[in-house]
């Protein structure tokens, strides 16, 4: 399974960098393969070890923040193709 999210805390401005900062000690404490992009970051792994991911992500944010919203986005492969492939698999048709 890959997964990507993303953690708005509302109402604590432009910069959400310390926040990320967190979540982001939480996916590598995951020892999930990971990738953080300017828009949210990416997770594979099982769907039970992804999902207990995020959800540490979110309630990490929730404890520094009056509110909080979280976007993810699956993409449920069976065939437990590393992520970095589906990009080397479109560069390759360039």
């Amino acid at each position: 399974m890959i997964a990507e999210f993303s953690i708005v805390p509302v109402g604590k401005g432009v910069s959400i960098g310390r926040y990320v900062a967190e979540c982001m000690k939480i996916v590598r404490d995951s020892g999930l393969d990971h990738e953080l992009t300017p828009m949210g970051t990416i997770l594979q792994g099982d769907h039970d070890r992804v999902m207990a991911t995020i959800s540490l992500c979110h309630k990490r944010v929730a404890s520094m923040s009056d509110r909080v919203v979280t976007y993810i986005k699956i993409d449920d492969r069976r065939d437990e193709r590393p992520m970095r492939k589906k990009v080397e698999s479109v560069m390759e048709k360039l």
